[in-house]
């Protein structure tokens, strides 16, 4: 048996820049729909949990990867519950 050396990835790569963070949050959503689509949903439910995640994304103004349970109260608790009633038909 022998010994190897590990190192942290994060110290050789540094930090992610925004193009980085934003091709990941991309490839993070087409696997969202790659997932949604090998579960047979409909294309039509695919495409409304998409701009869903979208609307939340635009109201939370950061990545959702920063949201908080605090954050998806608010949004569930507050936005939609003022929001017309169709759209929030449709969110659950």
């Amino acid at each position: 048996m022998s010994l190897a050396v590990v190192r942290d990835l994060r110290e050789a790569s540094g930090p992610a820049g925004p193009d980085e963070l934003a091709a990941f949050e991309t490839d993070v959503l087409a696997g969202f729909v790659l997932a949604r689509a090998a579960a047979a949903l409909a294309d039509a439910t695919i495409s409304s949990d998409v701009v869903h995640l979208e609307q939340m994304r635009a109201w939370f103004g950061r990545p959702l990867r920063e949201m908080e349970p605090a954050d998806a109260d608010v949004y569930f608790g507050t936005v939609l519950r003022e929001a017309a009633r169709s759209p929030r038909v449709h969110a659950n």
